[in-house]
């Protein structure tokens, strides 16, 4: 096993995830494989490595990231809290149960660096094509180093893909939209809402991306924000301010037209119509075609590559869990690449895959997505040593996040959570979310400590 290799591309919380895995494994004696993970950024982090920039980076490569100025997680912190590393152990008291990104970025990276995880990555290294050798069962992987402009390739027998699938804008055409005289962006380039205060915007698409940077241009002093759905509307209380409507049909220089005749000036449009998994890296025969979903075909249990087990998919999924969903995958791939979980024949895998195809082409609520993945994660639980964590408790507080969001879209970031890792509850924000225009972790942290002394300053007298 020691000379096996295994590459990863991409250092985000998935890739970070399986070496996080594997160090598990270092931290009981055990020896493992030489592992080199690749990742085209300066930074580890993926989409939490925040960047002011757009379009490409440094060195003419497309930016990965959609991050922005302002984001706060759109969900409890409790529903992705990683079973071995609590947010009381990272910040060593209790914190708000939607803390904003620079505050989850910092915790992401404090379990890391607990490791030597940083000595496997290779940064600033992009994979430009990858082949695989039916007779030696080796992956080639050509790389290039972009700081050096170099380019060379390295053979793994096994290959994680971890490059997440949120960076690829789906760019939609409507008629007309090449005379409109605003700013037309998808949400991959909204760096933050300051540029639109005080103007008439129109959001393309009824994803959880719409609903939050429409608020947030909402909170930032936007005129008026719309919502155009293809299908369904959110369909949420909205404030006066924030609207929602059916589909555009097109424009008309400054002027969108909406399917049930409506009419309406605007001066910026903000496509959040989604991502496409893109893989230009991997042949044909080797590239996950999928749309978002949550439960892509062709991986088993959601991470290897059917055809060819040894190419290892991470975070493929549309996510209600996140990270802690990451490490469950991560930990199943680590055993199955160590010998110590058996795959079943091809043949059975593709009976397990249609189960759950299935029963995702039936799913009609929020509720049922969540009671999916509920479930989808137990299953991966019962593959390895993961440590456990109670995933029903988990389930409760998604459902309730829903219901949170359904009575006010506004303040459902006030309300906060009971750590299921921990037993903590989680702290009350010491400014109301819509007050609160600074999202910097300094603020985040040293305002809570200023409210801890003037309680006790206040009990005190």
């Amino acid at each position: 096993m020691n000379n096996k290799r295994i590459g990863i591309i991409g250092s985000g919380p998935s890739g970070l995830a399986q070496l996080r895995a594997f160090e598990a494994l270092k931290d009981k004696g055990v020896d493992v494989p030489e592992i080199v993970c690749f990742e085209k950024q300066s930074n580890w982090g993926g989409m939490w490595n925040y960047t002011w920039r757009t379009g490409v980076g440094k060195y003419g490569e497309p930016i990965h990231g959609s991050m922005y100025k302002y984001l706060w997680s759109n969900g409890p912190k409790e529903c992705l809290e990683f079973s071995d590393y609590s947010f009381d152990e990272h910040f060593e008291k209790p914190i708000s149960s939607y803390p904003p990104r620079p505050v989850l970025f910092d915790y992401i990276q404090g379990r890391i660096k607990k490791s030597k995880a940083r000595d496997y990555i290779r940064f600033d290294t992009t994979a430009r094509w990858v082949e695989y050798n039916e007779e030696t069962k080796k992956f080639t992987v050509h790389l290039d180093d972009l700081k050096i402009d170099k380019t060379y390739s390295e053979e793994f027998d096994y290959l994680v893909v971890a490059s997440g699938h949120f960076s690829t804008p789906n760019m939609p055409y409507f008629k007309g939209i090449e005379n409109f005289p605003g700013n037309v962006i998808h949400a991959h380039d909204f760096r933050g809402a300051d540029q639109f205060k005080d103007q008439n915007l129109l959001l393309i698409g009824s994803s959880y991306s719409a609903e939050d940077i429409g608020v947030q241009c909402y909170k930032h002093g936007a005129n008026s924000v719309t919502l155009s759905y293809r299908s369904n509307p959110i369909g949420v209380d909205w404030p006066e301010g924030i609207k929602e409507l059916p589909l555009l049909t097109h424009f008309e220089e400054d002027t969108a037209f909406f399917k049930d005749g409506t009419t309406e000036k605007y001066d910026a449009v903000i496509m959040c119509t989604g991502y496409q998994h893109k893989f230009p890296f991997l042949p044909d025969e080797l590239r996950l075609k999928t749309k978002n979903n949550l439960y892509p075909d062709q991986l088993y249990k959601g991470i290897f590559y059917n055809d060819l087990p040894e190419l290892i998919y991470l975070g493929m999924q549309d996510q209600y869990y996140t990270f802690n969903m990451f490490d469950t995958q991560a930990w199943a791939a680590r055993d199955y690449i160590m010998g110590k979980l058996d795959l079943p024949t091809k043949a059975e895998r593709r009976v397990d895959m249609d189960k759950w195809l299935e029963r995702n082409e039936a799913l009609e609520t929020g509720a049922d997505h969540v009671d999916f993945q509920t479930d989808y994660i137990k299953d991966l639980l019962s593959l390895s040593d993961y440590p456990d964590f109670n995933v029903d408790k988990v389930s409760e507080i998604f459902k309730q996040w829903l219901r949170d969001k359904e009575e006010n879209i506004l303040t459902y970031r006030d309300k906060t959570y009971k750590s299921v890792v921990t037993g903590t509850m989680a702290a009350d924000h010491h400014t109301d979310w819509m007050d609160e225009l600074d999202d910097s972790k300094e603020r985040y942290l040293f305002e809570e400590e200023v409210k801890e002394e003037e309680e006790f300053v206040s009990d005190r007298l």
